[in-house]
């Protein structure tokens, strides 16, 4: 098979995405086990919201919040940020190699507004219960805290709620993207240039994402292996196009199974592993089983449907050009950091005051994992239930 071939057959076309939500979950289990942290991003992205306080001349170290979740070193010398920064390095290599670069303006420049405005809310929503859609749902149900159930169904009642707003007359905006070219009328040639061009592009890329692990493993071992998964994490996210968003609405419009079956398929894997971490004596993260778990869910859901996109749906995107997602990345920051700002009043109220409820300890062992399992596989015939509803409605 030739490189030209090779290339064609594995990453210019996009991967299924329930094999590539499986080897998600597979890989976040492992991601856990050696580095000791969940996979996330929006607490490092309120850090990063953190920092430009303090280059703005406030004292965000002074804040409750940020003595919460951390605000020493720098995204260089943190798990979180370290593992990010491999996020963008990897998405960026793959959608590089797939010639899927290209700069991409939304239809209408209302879209920029509301992309910024979802961001905002579900950044907000995503810091209230302490995590998105990785920290309080994919990675947070394996972790068996109590909250990333009641922010999944909420999430999933939020984007319902996104749904609705989105029929709004003056919200109905074509989802469809231009390019500074069309390519209808470029010659075979010159796509051929493109995608070598993008292709040598991509393989820069990786070198350089590879030896920016290799000198985090110069720090720790931990950072190194970060800064690994992440590039793995990136890259599977963009060619298996993964984005929560997707899933949570297409339950209200569609009836598509596929990205929410996978889903719950990684999770499902995810808690075996996890699990098995936690047996050989690693920390499960748990957090807050109060309101704010459920405020934060509804917002998130409702902001990822008008933002057109999650955490790592507007990660990948934004690699492959699309600025209506930098604009989402921005508010996703704005709005953890605004949480971060009215923590005291909020948190105080909707989440210090109740309990972290681990279901391993709250439960047995065995009985917390067989009861995540129960739920993942309801879920999963729910998901099914409402895809013939779906079917017997076009019928």
């Amino acid at each position: 098979m030739s490189l030209a071939s090779f290339r064609e057959r594995h990453f210019v076309r996009f991967w299924a995405p329930i094999p590539v939500l499986a080897a998600l979950g597979v890989a976040s289990a492992y991601y856990f086990a050696i580095t000791g942290t969940f996979w996330a991003v929006t607490g490092e992205f309120t850090r990063w919201g953190g920092h430009i306080a303090a280059w703005l001349g406030f004292e965000p170290q002074e804040w409750s919040y940020f003595k919460l979740i951390g605000l020493q070193g720098s995204p260089l010398t943190r798990i979180d940020g370290v593992m990010i920064i491999g996020m963008f390095g990897g998405a960026l290599c793959t959608a590089l190699w797939a010639n899927n670069v290209q700069l991409r303006w939304p239809t209408h420049k209302r879209r920029l507004v509301q992309g910024l405005v979802g961001g905002i809310i579900a950044g907000f929503g995503a810091r209230l219960a302490m995590g998105c859609n990785l920290a309080a749902f994919f990675t947070g149900i394996p972790m068996f805290s109590l909250h990333a159930w009641a922010f999944m169904l909420a999430t999933v009642g939020g984007a319902w709620i996104g749904v609705k707003l989105c029929m709004l007359p003056f919200l109905r905006i074509p989802l469809r993207t231009s390019t500074e070219s069309s390519g209808l009328f470029d010659f075979p040639e010159k796509v051929a240039a493109r995608a070598k061009r993008q292709a040598q592009w991509g393989v820069s890329v990786a070198v350089l994402a590879l030896g920016f692990a290799a000198w985090r493993f110069e720090s720790s071992l931990t950072l190194g292996f970060a800064a690994l998964f992440g590039i793995v994490f990136g890259a599977l996210i963009e060619r298996g196009q993964i984005c929560f968003t997707s899933a949570a609405r297409d339950l209200w419009t569609t009836g598509r199974t596929q990205i929410a079956q996978g889903i719950l398929i990684g999770m499902m894997l995810a808690c075996v592993g996890t699990f098995g971490a936690i047996g050989l004596g690693a920390s499960a993260k748990i957090f807050w089983m109060g309101p704010n778990a459920i405020l934060g869910g509804l917002l998130f859901g409702i902001g990822i449907v008008l933002a057109g996109g999650c955490e790592t749906g507007w990660m990948y995107r934004a690699m492959e050009g699309q600025v209506h997602f930098w604009v989402v990345g921005v508010g996703n920051v704005l709005g953890g950091t605004l949480l971060a700002i009215y923590w005291d009043e909020l948190g105080g109220l909707l989440a210090l005051p109740f309990p972290k409820v681990n279901l391993l300890d709250s439960l047995g062992a065995g009985t917390g994992l067989l009861i995540s399992f129960a739920g993942l596989a309801i879920a999963m015939m729910l998901v099914q239930l409402n895809s013939r509803r779906f079917l017997e409605k076009r019928s």
